[in-house]
């Protein structure tokens, strides 16, 4: 791929931190990779700091800055919701329930996809909704994959157990029944990014009289099969 762009200031902007994919260098170093003047580099390694695109390290060598990594992430996030709507209506479709997508964030969780079963008594969970990490299955589902300990500051609030977190790693799937809100019920499963990583939680929930107050027994295989999905949809993407 030709590397020029015509756009001088851009095209020397990628070499500064293509050179720095490599890990943190110093300024002789920034120069001898990017064949630049070492004025040019150093000017643009300094800008590039100010935006938080480069960093320093402890010994004060240029490194890529925390800014990059916020982005990936928007990119990621981005993949994620746009490849989970298709699998979560199709999955709606099949439970004729509606089905959500959280997302972990800190101390709580956030919808950040959803369809919606179209009319009757349903859940409605709208995008961007912040729910708490002490309550539902797709709670269970994160604080499954989380740090023995840090699950255990949690779980002092929670109205599920630690006994219920093992259930749920062991068989790869929750349920909740009244957790979140009295009368709804719902089932969730593990999205999981490279290496295994729990990146989300995809569920479906509705009202206790239609999914029981054992809601898993009827719903846990759709919503295992639509997690495991979305989950390589989402490797394959980052290949």
């Amino acid at each position: 791929m030709d590397k020029h762009s015509g756009v001088g200031v851009i095209d020397k902007t990628a070499l500064v931190l293509g050179a720095l994919e490599g890990g943190p260098t110093n300024l002789a170093g920034l120069v001898a990779a990017t064949g630049l003047p070492r004025p040019t580099a150093h000017r643009l390694a300094l800008a590039l700091e100010h935006h938080r695109l480069v960093a320093r390290d402890t010994n004060g060598r240029f490194t890529l800055g925390p800014r990059l990594g916020e982005l990936a992430g928007a990119v990621g996030e981005d993949r994620l919701t746009a490849s989970a709507q298709p699998i979560l209506t199709a999955l709606r479709n099949q439970t004729s329930e509606s089905a959500q997508l959280y997302r972990r964030e800190g101390d709580r969780r956030i919808c950040v996809a959803a369809s919606e079963r179209s009319s009757g008594l349903r859940d409605t969970v709208p995008v961007g909704t912040v729910l708490t990490m002490q309550a539902g299955s797709a709670a269970q589902v994160f604080l499954a994959a989380e740090d023995l300990d840090h699950a255990g500051q949690l779980l002092a609030n929670a109205r599920f157990s630690a006994t219920v977190l093992a259930q749920v790693r062991k068989r790869g799937w929750a349920q909740s029944v009244g957790e979140r809100e009295p009368g709804v019920a719902s089932v969730s499963a593990p999205v999981r990014g490279p290496g295994g990583k729990v990146i989300a939680a995809l569920s479906v929930s509705g009202p206790i009289e239609r999914l029981t107050r054992n809601p898993g027994r009827a719903f846990h295989k759709p919503v295992v099969a639509a997690a495991d999905q979305l989950s390589r949809t989402i490797r394959l993407a980052q290949q």
